[in-house]
């Protein structure tokens, strides 16, 4: 891991709360937070991703001199305050999904258990840090599937919303299904593969379009592959193309083939596929890109264009059509120092905005026979499931929705990735993860995954927690809750 000193990446707000809980004496309290997504019109799973970096913040926390000094200036913060900021530290533990799991609306990605104050300070970072890779991960996996196995290179950097959201959305694109990245920073730093050829200019700063091939092919004669749409992309670049793998083939060289980078790409395609092939070049492959997503990629394969690698941009590194994940960081259960177990809830009148309480966990129901996950349940944390016994679950809103499991098996999805401020679990490799989240999408079957109206996985509360939710709101109602 690589430590960045992220100690103020946080709103104003933490901190005059953590004044607060201290003038009050709530300090001592501890406090558990969960990190989750509410349901929306586009995202309907997700792909977690981030948690080494919000590892490496939590690890990280040091309020320097200079930090001290600055909030000092502010003139809202006494001395006390700021000598205890000076020696602040995180205690706490942390529980995660790994990253690359499949993940749904409500379910905790990160759940923070700590003394109050560290609970609370962490929240704006570790959303920032979750949000981001988990949307750009997600919108990954999406284009991954509408690209039906083929190779898909993530190249937005120059689009991306600053450096942090290139380099580290390079990374969750990766986690989501993308084989490579044009960012070289993020290349040098996490270790995936950087893929590029030449640009527009390259073409054009040569006296023809043949000679800025034949030379970019002198360059690079075993990993050549040429952009072919500068000028015309059937009656100049692509037989330009042709002549220059003919010289490449006469010299020992085979060439990787052309990208196309704009116009009809299901028209342009078919008949450069055809014009290859003719050439003696069946082999050479079709790199596709220009403003692609997943539904257009998901349109080009429908009509049965010929591309077999796609390099997506723009609208991968933005999410360009959900540029925000949503995520939310709530307070669900207190234990104040006096002792005891508060359960937490907050209201709306929006019933998809009421939270779920207590401390929690999440366990994955799998079905023996095909061995997809069938369904999700959160339950009170300490919950046992026996899998001998069947097992029903129930909608948590429409509770007449029922579902009886009799040959399955769960898995636990959080595990404990800090333990009193320190990491108690190896972090796995990024091919690692890689490796875990194309399992993860596999276990799922392709109803849930499709673009268009996917069906709805099942995310169920566990008996004994949707009574205590229940009790909650009827207590909150009635004007019986503190």
């Amino acid at each position: 891991m690589q430590t960045r000193d992220l100690t103020l990446l946080t709103d104003l707000y933490q901190l005059t709360m953590m004044n607060g809980y201290r003038r009050n004496g709530k300090d001592r309290d501890v406090a558990v937070f969960d990190l989750f997504f509410r349901r929306n019109n586009v995202i309907t799973y997700s792909v977690a991703a981030g948690l080494e970096q919000a590892i490496e913040y939590i690890r990280g926390i040091r309020f320097t001199e200079k930090d001290l000094a600055y909030l000092r200036s502010l003139g809202l913060f006494d001395e006390s305050f700021l000598s205890y900021l000076r020696d602040f530290r995180f205690t706490g533990d942390v529980y995660a999904v790994p990253e690359g799991t499949l993940i749904f609306p409500e379910e905790p990605i990160l759940t923070v258990r700590a003394p109050l104050c560290e609970a609370q300070f962490v929240e704006t970072a570790l959303l920032n840090i979750v949000n981001h890779q988990t949307l750009i991960a997600t919108k990954s996996a999406k284009v991954a599937y509408a690209a039906r196995g083929d190779t898909v290179m993530e190249f937005g950097l120059r689009r991306a919303q600053g450096p942090d959201a290139g380099v580290y959305g390079a990374r969750a694109s990766v986690i989501g299904g993308c084989s490579s990245t044009s960012d070289v920073l993020a290349g040098e730093m996490f270790g995936i593969p950087v893929a590029g050829t030449h640009a527009h200019s390259w073409v054009m700063n040569f006296p023809s379009e043949y000679e800025a091939f034949l030379a970019y092919a002198e360059l690079f004669p075993d990993a050549c592959l040429l952009l072919v749409d500068t000028y015309n992309t059937l009656r100049s670049g692509v037989p330009n193309a042709i002549k220059v793998f003919d010289i490449l083939r006469k010299k020992g060289h085979e060439p990787k083939g052309i990208r196309l980078d704009s116009g009809d790409l299901a028209y342009l395609s078919k008949r450069a596929r055809r014009m290859l092939d003719d050439a003696g070049y069946p082999e050479a492959i079709i790199c596709a890109s220009g403003d692609l997503d997943e539904y257009l990629i998901a349109s080009l394969k429908s009509q049965g264009a010929k591309i077999d690698l796609w390099g997506v941009g723009t609208k991968l590194i933005t999410s360009a059509d959900m540029p925000a994940l949503g995520g939310v960081y709530k307070l669900s259960a207190l234990y104040p120092a006096e002792g005891g177990e508060i359960p937490k809830i907050k209201l709306s009148d929006n019933s998809d905005k009421i939270t779920n309480p207590a401390f929690k966990d999440v366990y994955r129901i799998y079905d023996n026979k095909t061995g997809k996950a069938e369904a999700d349940l959160i339950v009170v944390r300490g919950e046992q499931i026996d899998e001998r016994q069947p097992l029903t679950v129930f909608h948590p809103k429409e509770t007449w929705k029922k579902t009886t499991f009799t040959d399955y098996r769960v898995r636990p999805l959080t595990v404990k990735v800090i333990e009193g401020g320190e990491l108690v679990c190896k972090l796995p490799s990024l091919a690692d993860i890689c490796a875990y989240a194309e399992a993860e999408k596999e276990s799922f079957w392709d109803e849930y995954k499709r673009l268009d109206n996917p069906h709805v996985y099942k995310v169920d509360l566990s008996q004994k927690l949707y009574d205590i939710k229940n009790q909650l709101i009827s207590e909150i109602r009635s004007g019986n809750h503190g």
